[in-house]
């Protein structure tokens, strides 16, 4: 294993990541099994049968995860790598470009809230009115600052569901639980906008809040792809380039809140919701090369004052 890569005869290329990992395994039931059969080298047989913490995946993987303790672990196999993914950002100054061409006070409302809050496009479309906490210390006690629950459903009519499925629960008509998305002062403006124009006089009954407001199924509730294609129309209306998707507001908000908090994953985990601080990190964790620090860091290398 010459500079810590396995050796192959050329033209052939050093094993990567999934082949090493696939080989590890083939070893270690190899020594096992010799270990097993002849009943010798009880050390080797020791160290190699050893067991790490489950992580989500696993639990998730399983049909009894939420009771599993430890899962064998094989010691031969290489670290993995972190990856470096590059997920599309919004053009830049889209939700400025974006605010002249929108139709509606509803398109607009949509804009807002996927620019200030890192959720999907079938968690919004997926909203009822009584998700809704837009005001300081709502009674579900989940936060104090004006909020949003987005909760798992299976029944909504226009298909649209939450891609997280965290608990929640209606008592006495308050949500508590599922995702918690703090809502910001634009979002509550342009919810109030939308209200008391546009819903108030196509509103059906249904209870949720994005609603049609054209056509024969006017009032009905409006669906995740009618939403994708509103941005992608005034993606075109607005002269941006390529094509304006849900996700890169996800992506853009991300990566804006680790800007603004000096690359801490921490508090980007926690204003996106996300799973991961590491894959957080590992995504969207990069240096800002405009920065004081990065330019001096290169001066100092350089031999400059």
């Amino acid at each position: 294993m010459p500079f810590g890569e396995v050796w192959r005869p050329p033209p052939k290329r050093p094993y990567g990541s999934s082949a090493l990992q696939v080989l590890a395994s083939c070893l270690k039931g190899f020594y096992l099994h010799q270990c097993a059969l002849r009943g010798v080298n009880g050390d080797l047989r020791t160290a190699l049968e050893v067991r790490r913490l489950p992580t989500q995946v696993d639990r998730d993987r399983s049909l009894l995860g939420h009771v599993m303790t430890s899962m064998p672990a094989n010691p031969l196999a290489p670290r993995r790598r972190p990856r470096r993914r590059h997920p599309k950002m919004l053009p830049e100054g889209t939700r400025a470009d974006l605010a002249p061409v929108v139709n509606t006070a509803r398109d607009a409302m949509v804009v807002t809230w996927l620019s200030d809050t890192s959720m999907r496009i079938g968690g919004l479309t997926g909203l009822h009115l009584v998700d809704l906490h837009l005001r300081e210390g709502a009674d579900c006690g989940d936060c104090k600052s004006p909020h949003v629950h987005v909760c798992h459903r299976w029944g909504n009519a226009n298909r649209a569901a939450a891609k997280i499925k965290p608990d929640w629960r209606l008592v006495d008509g308050v949500i508590t639980g599922g995702e918690i998305y703090r809502a910001s002062p634009a979002m509550v403006s342009s919810y109030f906008k939308y209200m008391t124009s546009e819903y108030a006089v196509h509103a059906a009954g249904h209870g949720m809040l994005l609603i049609q407001l054209a056509g024969p199924k006017r009032g009905e509730p409006w669906s995740a792809d009618a939403a994708r294609g509103m941005l992608r129309r005034a993606g075109r209306r607005a002269d941006l380039p390529g094509r304006i998707k849900p996700q890169a507001f996800r992506h853009q908000f991300t990566n804006d809140v680790m800007d603004a908090a000096d690359g801490d994953p921490l508090v980007a985990k926690a204003a996106g919701n996300w799973a991961s601080a590491q894959m957080v990190d590992e995504v969207y964790g990069h240096p800002d090369l405009h920065s004081p620090k990065f330019d001096a860091a290169l001066r100092t290398v350089w031999g400059e004052q």
